[in-house]
């Protein structure tokens, strides 16, 4: 009984560290999703600006 107890409980530890393995890369995932949309943005009103609102030389 008492390896089966300690079985269990060494199961039970490997769920929970993968559960919040997956959530740290979804986190992470998620991060990098908002970073790389700001980038295009940013990136696209810097487009725009050049070449609609440059100096008229």
């Amino acid at each position: 009984m008492r390896l089966i107890n300690f079985l269990f409980a060494i199961c039970f530890l490997f769920v929970l560290s993968s559960c919040e393995a997956i959530a740290g890369i979804f986190k992470a995932g998620f991060n990098v999703g908002v970073f790389v949309v700001i980038l295009v943005i940013v990136l696209i009103l810097v487009g725009m600006f050049k070449m609609f609102g440059g100096s008229k030389k």
